[in-house]
């Protein structure tokens, strides 16, 4: 009688199990939970919604030992002065992945043309979104979402003079563009 009692429960778990299994032979991709189509656990895609609007207020530094600034005629260029006002950036969040880049003291957008030439905009506009890429190395790279010549990104970089290279110049791989978000303090 005990053993009965005991493999009870055990012979429920498996003609469940033993059920489930003949639903999805007979063509029910249903039956299993946690399931697809081709019989692989199926993921929910995730969500990043949360990321849309988020606002930092950064210095970003390049790998030539630039800071970015934007000054009051809308010029884009490097510094090695930290505390430049020019310097502190605010990045929003426009979409998944995808920043406008404005500077704080003097309000213009970082913008690139369709030659890649980067330049301050007053207007926010469709040449200020940048792809934002956190790179292997630990720094981040700004691609214009909107100009791709040939399918190719161009990207935000500073020369070793701390001058903006054309975007139509610039790789992934050159240290130019490569770009640390630092904390205002």
């Amino acid at each position: 009688m005990g053993r009965r009692g005991a493999a009870g429960p055990c012979s429920l778990w498996l003609c469940l199990a033993l059920s489930l299994l003949a639903g999805s032979a007979h063509g029910d991709p249903a039956a299993l939970p946690g399931s697809n189509h081709l019989g692989a656990t199926s993921r929910h895609p995730r969500s990043y919604n949360h990321l849309e609007g988020d606002v930092r207020w950064r210095r970003l530094y390049a790998s030539t030992h630039f800071f970015l600034c934007i000054d009051s005629s809308g010029k884009v260029q490097g510094t090695r002065w930290k505390e430049s006002p020019n310097s502190i950036l605010e990045i929003r969040s426009v979409r998944v992945g995808v920043v406008a880049i404005k500077s704080v003291h003097t309000g213009f957008y970082l913008a690139m043309n369709k030659k890649g030439k980067v330049y301050g905009s007053k207007e926010y506009n469709p040449n200020c979104k940048f792809k934002e890429r956190i790179e292997e190395n630990g720094y981040n790279t700004y691609a214009s979402l909107r100009w791709r010549p040939g399918n190719r990104p161009m990207f935000l970089a500073l020369n070793a003079k701390g001058r903006p290279r054309p975007g139509d110049k610039t790789r992934r791989q050159h240290l130019s563009a490569h770009f640390l978000p630092m904390l205002v303090s």
